[in-house]
Order: structure tokens, then sequence, then C-alpha cells
């Protein structure tokens, strides 16, 4: 399986996530110095490792949070989970499958 092609979640598999989601604590905080080349890899390594992760990002701007996001789930080819203030739920399915999704 190419990771850049993943299929989109369903509904019902986003609600599955969320729930799986819910009772962790982010992996990775992304402060001042924003998106890095070593945050990225920490998001990585995390997704490789635990398939679902949060990550918590701090910006000021409401337009900046949302400019990070959107650059964690495409430099990570991860998909959204939900946000939730400054945390981002992401999922990106690993070669050794962790979280077996409803259908």
């Amino acid at each position: 399986m190419s990771q850049s092609k993943q299929t989109p979640l369903s509904k019902t598999q986003i609600k599955f996530l969320r729930s799986k989601a819910h009772n962790l604590k982010p992996v990775v905080m992304i402060g001042d110095k924003g998106l890095t080349e070593n945050v990225l890899e920490e998001i990585n390594l995390a997704l490789n490792h635990h398939e679902l992760i949060k990550v918590k990002v701090r910006a000021e701007e409401r337009d900046d949070k949302k400019a990070i996001i959107d650059e964690i789930i495409k430099r990570s080819k991860g998909q959204e989970v939900q946000v939730i203030g400054h945390i981002l739920a992401l999922y990106r399915r690993s070669e050794d499958v962790k979280i077996i999704l409803p259908k």
C-alpha cells in the first residue's frame, strides 16, 4: 500500500477513531518555532508507531493554526480525525496495522 494513496476515511471510521483518540495525550507539541523538520520527523515516527496520535499546535492566530495543521497533514500524509482547540488528532495507517478500522 502506498501511503500517499490513502482512501478517505468514512464517517463511521472517523467516529471510531475519534472515540479511540479521546483518551490520548498529545505526543508532539508544536511551539514558537513552528513546524520544523525535527517536529515533522517526530510526528512521522509517532504515526508509524501508533497510527493515531494527537498533536498540540500552539499558534496565536486561528489562520496560523489552520495553516500549520494543513501542512502537518500534507507532509505527514496523515488524515485529520478531529481538531478541538489546539489539539489535532491525526491518523495514518502503518505497514504494521495496529488499529482495525470498521468498514
